[in-house]
This record gives C-alpha cells, structure tokens and sequence, in this order.
C-alpha cells in the first residue's frame, strides 16, 4: 500500500452514529470511480478449535440485518461457518485508501432468500453450483469439465432448481472498523461496537 496524500482524517463528531450510513457512503464512492470489485471481501472463518481459514467471496446482497454471501454448505467456509458461526470479512478498497473490518455472527438465510438469489443467477452459474463439490479434491481440471458438460445435458431445456447443499449465509455485524490511510504511517481506525441497547458505540483506535 501507498503511503496516502492528502486525504482528510477521519474524525468520530463528523461520522453518522450509525456505521451502516458510513459504509454505504464508502461502498457507493467504491463503486462510482469504478472499482472492479467493490463487493469483493476477504471472509475469515475458523473451525471448532480455532483453526483459522480465509478467501475471497462476493458479498451479493446486504440490508441492515446483515452481509449475504452464498455457497456450498459442504464447503469448508460451509462446515466451518455451521460449527462455528462466527466471522469477519474485510473490505478492502486500494484506490480510496480505505478498508472497513466487520465482525459478527452468521446464521443460514431462509431457503426462501437461498431460492430466490439462486434463480437470478445465470444458468451456467447454477449448473456449476450443482456440478462442483466445492472444496472436495478433484482428479483433474478436464474432469471437473466433463461434469459440468454431464450436468448441463442432464438439465437440458429444464429450470435448474437450487441444489439442497447451497444457499447462503448472513453476517449479522457487531463491529464495523473504518480504517482510512494516512501519511507516515499514521492511520486512522475507527470502531463501531455493537451495545446491549441496539445503539452503536464509537471510539478511535490507534493505527
């Protein structure tokens, strides 16, 4: 990363009280100079004893109960998550100097929500979500190729329905982290703490 120039602090009086205003503010600025990614996250997980694991993932959906993401529940994300239903994801935005840390925990979306991201997908991506046993080894790449191509005849001129090992996940936030660059190393961190009320609680971290 950059060492950053003349970017404004960040100042706790002239934030909104509540961090979902500020990071849509954040995500809509990411995606208007035309980030390729702006959605993009890294999702870190951990198993039963702690063991941690983490990768990349679209974030597809949000509202103010939660992050959706969506995959393979035999997946090791998948597994993980059901064990141990706690994670973080990290958005991380080098153009604007910014990244913004989000802790929480994580609960299954209804199949009714699972179903209805499912059948906005496009056919290819649905046929992969039936076709891949995410995070299973495989023999070969041409194999994975010629179950998908097995895959797609068998759905042939069919509505592909979601597959009963796939859906999604919501984080439900507890901590938003604002974290914007600064000169000489001297950044700005901002904490958003979830309390017993609801409200949201403010203070500066030091970089």
């Amino acid at each position: 990363m950059n060492d950053p120039e003349g970017l404004p602090p960040l100042r706790a009086g002239e934030l909104d009280p509540d961090p979902w205003v500020v990071f849509r503010e954040w995500l809509s600025e990411g995606e208007g100079i035309g980030l390729r990614e702006p959605h993009a996250v890294t999702l870190a997980t951990a198993d039963s004893s702690g063991r941690p694991s983490a990768r990349m993932v679209l974030v597809r959906r949000m509202d103010d109960a939660g992050f959706q993401f969506f995959t393979n529940y035999d997946s090791r994300k998948g597994r993980e998550l059901q064990k141990n239903p706690q994670a973080s994801m990290l958005y991380y935005w080098d153009a604007l100097q910014r990244q913004v840390r989000i802790e929480g925990t994580v609960e299954k979306l209804t199949a009714e929500e699972s179903d209805a991201y499912f059948m906005a997908r496009q056919r290819g991506s649905q046929i992969s979500a039936w076709t891949s046993r995410q995070s299973q080894v495989v023999s070969s790449r041409e194999a994975l190729q010629q179950q998908w191509q097995s895959t797609e005849a068998r759905l042939h001129q069919q509505d592909v329905s979601r597959p009963p090992f796939w859906g999604g996940f919501r984080l439900r936030p507890a901590v938003f982290e604002f974290w914007q660059g600064q000169p000489n190393r001297f950044h700005d961190r901002l904490q958003y703490s979830r309390v017993a009320d609801g409200s949201w609680f403010l203070q500066r971290l030091a970089p």
